[in-house]
């Protein structure tokens, strides 16, 4: 067994035993525990706890780098239209195909108007700036991030 899936394993074993499916964890003293560097529990939290996979990262730098998962859980009527989204969403998406998706969800009742300006200005061109090869691929990611918190 890779050392990534023990790290996989261990974070899976820890999060089924708490309460709140959620995780707050200290990226260096984890990578103490495995005797790795962070950037392998880095690469762990990027390639197995990602949105499409049901979990959410929040990420602080500094005083070690505290790490929180979230385990995504949407009531199981709402799944089918999750998975249709996240479909839809893909790995790219633009920003006009981006806002359809919003407007779906905006026309269903699933957020409000302020948050749809929320994610509109946060995945719009000009807040994306200098990013311009995987503009919409980070675009995709920020919209999947944002629809699996709103469905959850």
């Amino acid at each position: 067994m890779r050392l990534s899936d023990i790290i996989e394993a261990f974070l899976n074993d820890m999060l089924n035993e708490a309460d709140k499916n959620e995780l707050e964890i200290q990226r260096n003293e984890l990578a103490n525990h495995f005797s790795c560097a962070p950037s392998q529990i880095n690469y762990v939290l990027t390639t197995r706890f990602t949105t499409d996979r049901g979990y959410y990262i929040e990420s602080r730098r500094g005083g070690g780098g505290c790490i929180r998962i979230r385990k995504i859980d949407y009531q199981d009527n709402r799944k089918p239209l999750v998975d249709a989204m996240i479909e839809k969403i893909g790995n790219s998406i633009t920003y006009n195909s981006a806002l359809g998706i919003i407007k779906v969800m905006l026309d269903m009742d699933i957020i409000t108007e302020r948050e749809s300006n929320i994610i509109k200005s946060s995945i719009n061109d000009r807040t994306l700036g200098d990013i311009v090869e995987n503009r919409n691929k980070v675009r995709a990611e920020i919209l999947r991030s944002a629809v699996l918190i709103l469905l959850s």
